[in-house]
């Protein structure tokens, strides 16, 4: 089973990063990805945090959403549509949303972002509270590949939410770290996710300066469950992908059966 994670440095226009998805998750289903994962914010990075409220929309409908089903209808792939504004009963703010969508092109998984970003350093702040209400559930669904955890960038430091999954083949973590915290922790809490849940990590970041100054880290990244890197890209649109191989799971869990020692919950 191959898998890709798409890497973009999205703009404040719609219309610019949907064709840049679509041209993406394109080049990876030709280069033989089954699984295509796009990352947090793709669909807009606007000039103010409120730029995402105009584009809010009801689960099922949208242009959004029918952009992720048509693509994965037609490339006949499973699609993890990152994430993208869904709306909420508070007209101030919305939901931070992954939506996963089968190669028929059905939803089949919905998770809201639980862990809500914030940081202050200098000039530079984030508090993504101010615009979106928290999620309260476990997100995770099963293919025929095994079970597919989801997060969203800031839960990566909270690891108590991927035991909560159970045994995950793969974990998706769909992304926009900030160049200050991606360059200090990313790749160290990726590894650390694959290492204690003994399972792949896919993920999909922003990865370049964008029209609103913010500057993403990039470095989307597969990592497998010993901890390994296999594939990695650093800053610019691209893609990143590589095999799942069940085998090298199975033997990880099988020397190592660190999930079956767990005593806390």
């Amino acid at each position: 089973m191959k898998v890709a994670a798409i890497q973009m440095v999205s703009t404040p226009v719609l219309a610019q990063n949907l064709a840049t998805a679509a041209l993406l998750l394109q080049q990876a289903r030709d280069a033989g990805a089954e699984l295509l994962l796009l990352p947090e914010y793709w669909p807009v990075m606007g000039m103010h945090d409120t730029d995402k409220l105009s584009l809010a929309e009801q689960p099922g409908a949208g242009v959004i959403q029918d952009f992720l089903s048509e693509m994965a209808r037609k490339l006949n792939v499973w699609v993890i549509g990152g994430t993208l504004p869904l709306i909420t009963p508070d007209p101030g703010k919305v939901f931070n949303t992954t939506l996963g969508y089968n190669p028929q092109g059905i939803p089949v998984v919905r998770y809201d972002k639980i862990h809500l970003f914030g940081f202050s350093q200098g000039e530079e702040s984030y508090e993504e509270s101010r615009t979106i209400v928290a999620g309260t559930q476990v997100g995770s669904f099963e293919t025929d590949f095994g079970k597919v955890g989801l997060s969203i960038c800031y839960d990566l430091r909270f690891p108590e939410l991927y035991r909560a999954m159970g045994a995950c083949n793969l974990i998706v973590v769909p992304a926009a770290f900030t160049h200050t915290t991606g360059q200090a922790h990313w790749e160290i809490l990726l590894r650390a996710r694959a290492i204690e849940n003994q399972c792949y990590v896919l993920a999909a970041a922003q990865g370049g300066l964008h029209a609103n100054g913010r500057r993403t880290w990039g470095h989307s990244m597969l990592v497998d469950p010993w901890g390994r890197i296999v594939d990695v890209l650093d800053e610019g649109e691209g893609i990143v992908s590589g095999i799942l191989d069940m085998d090298l799971l199975r033997n990880v869990r099988d020397r190592l059966p660190a999930l079956t020692h767990q005593k806390l919950c």
